[in-house]
């Protein structure tokens, strides 16, 4: 437990940036499933996504540190009626974050003012390991970042539980955007429970019929549940939107004001 509070206690950054690094270099050494030209280019306007998350973090991480610890002072929440083992605790918890993560991803797909933020990370028609950067602030921090706060309020959850979360949830959220082949039994097998690469690649499908759906990022039991999961070999995927298939439309100034602009889906 003392390893894990340490772990806990490092940025996330510190986690994720290297993880990046490691496949991104594997892209480069192995070669990529699809491929694409002017990696650094790509990768540099999705980077650039961190210098505004970074400023608007310093904000709302001291009203989630502040909402999450005055919900647990005042013990609300599901679980401080009932006694359950820690370890259990720590496994439902986020077992319950994720399946809130996947309702509010759901969500965003369906309510047309959400889709425009969300829209900037499905934007992404060359997608590789540096995708894990490119998602809209205002997003990430407010609308995503909101779903633990609603999950302490019913459930109880603290801050222990809600970083071991995100501590699962990074090498997922980046292994699932890297640009590698996964051989397609992985999907058949742990993909049964577990969101694999290629089922997440899927999700990035420029027909909508495949992009509304493999909402999951860590439990694709999620989408086999509720009925949102579907199938088709990684390699027949073609990544992004096809709104956005243009060099322009790919940097980072257009992508972080493309909410407040009005572009029409073509399929």
């Amino acid at each position: 437990m003392k390893t894990l509070e340490y772990l806990l206690s490092i940025d996330l950054n510190y986690f994720a940036i290297p993880l990046i690094a490691i496949f991104f270099a594997l892209e480069h050494i192995l070669g990529t499933q699809f491929n694409f030209q002017r990696r650094g280019h790509h990768f540099w306007n999705s980077f650039l996504f961190m210098v505004p998350f970074l400023i608007g973090n310093l904000f709302w991480a001291v009203i989630f540190v502040f909402c999450i610890e005055w919900l647990n002072q005042n013990e609300i929440g599901l679980f401080y009626l009932i006694e359950l083992p820690v370890w259990l605790k720590l496994i439902l918890g986020v077992m319950i974050l994720d399946l809130a993560t996947y309702w509010f991803h759901r969500i965003s797909h369906l309510v047309p003012v959400l889709w425009r933020f969300h829209r900037v990370h499905h934007s992404d028609t060359t997608m590789d390991s540096s995708t894990y950067f490119r998602g809209h602030p205002i997003e990430v921090l407010f609308w995503f970042g909101s779903a633990p706060i609603l999950m302490a309020a019913i459930f109880g959850l603290d801050l222990f539980t809600i970083g071991v979360y995100f501590l699962v949830l990074t090498p997922f959220l980046v292994i699932e955007h890297s640009n590698l082949r996964f051989p397609s039994w992985l999907d058949k097998t742990i993909g049964l429970v577990i969101t694999t690469p290629n089922l997440h690649k899927i999700h990035h499908d420029q027909d909508q019929h495949y992009t509304d759906s493999n909402f999951a990022d860590i439990f694709i039991l999620w989408d086999r549940i509720f009925g949102t999961y579907t199938y088709k070999p990684a390699e027949q995927v073609k990544l992004g939107l096809a709104e956005f298939d243009e060099d322009k439309k790919q940097r980072f100034w257009y992508l972080l004001k493309s909410p407040f602009i009005r572009i029409d889906r073509k399929n």
